[in-house]
């Protein structure tokens, strides 16, 4: 089974063909789907920010003690809001591209790893059916690191629950944090292209690759008013 977009060509039959094309597959590199040019600048823009921004965060660490501290603090916020801008970036643009297979466990810890997300703050219930379903397209890494990402800038601090479950043939990553405006939530996640001031644009992508790897969304508010999105993918 393998968590992924059904875009195999189908196979002919015969046991010379099936030769011609095991050697072909080996001379020959696997074409990638190709990405969209707005991904592709969005993609490139993100890997030249990466390096001043880095620079900028470690130069703030550095400052002497003559700097106001509010002063320090204030540019400290806005390099942290910057990378936090740019991590949703990079989850959105160029998603189609693939990078070989992996264990849906270590998708679920690189998603955590790249979020931003304080560990303090996360708690993550992984399923021991979900943990080593196959994963074979980049966007599930994507998916999850937008949501994580989202839950980082505009929770408030607020405790996120993480929980990966697989069901007969569905995964279900599900996503918990109170204090979430629900209706703004579902705003961006019924949008039908993406939002021209970058509102909402980590959820607007999870939407759009969920329905790309033939996946729905599902949400629920609990009796406490923690809200859950849930996002449910097909395991093929």
């Amino acid at each position: 089974m393998t968590l992924s977009a059904d875009t195999r060509p189908s196979i002919p039959t015969g046991l010379l063909t099936d030769l011609l094309q095991a050697v072909r597959s080996r001379l020959r590199p696997r074409p990638t789907e190709p990405v969209a040019p707005a991904d592709a600048l969005v993609r490139a823009l993100c890997h030249d920010m990466r390096s001043p921004l880095a620079s900028l965060e470690s130069l703030l660490d550095h400052l002497d003690g003559n700097t106001p501290p509010q002063l320090v603090q204030l540019a400290r916020d806005q390099a942290h809001q910057l990378a936090s801008m740019l991590r949703t970036a990079d989850a959105t643009g160029g998603a189609p591209e693939r990078r070989g297979t992996r264990r849906l466990g270590d998708v679920v810890r690189a998603s955590v790893a790249s979020a931003g997300l304080p560990r303090a703050q996360l708690t993550v219930e992984l399923g021991e059916d979900a943990c080593n379903v196959v994963v074979a397209d980049a966007r599930v890494q994507r998916i999850l690191t937008n949501l994580l990402e989202n839950a980082h800038r505009h929770g408030r601090g607020a405790a996120v629950r993480l929980r990966v479950d697989r069901r007969d043939v569905w995964v279900d990553l599900a996503l918990t944090q109170a204090g979430v405006p629900a209706d703004q939530v579902l705003g961006h996640l019924t949008r039908t292209e993406p939002p021209v001031d970058l509102t909402g644009l980590g959820l607007w992508s999870v939407q759009r690759q969920t329905l790309e790897l033939g996946g729905r969304l599902a949400w629920y508010t609990d009796d406490d008013g923690a809200f859950t999105l849930v996002v449910r993918l097909p395991d093929r």
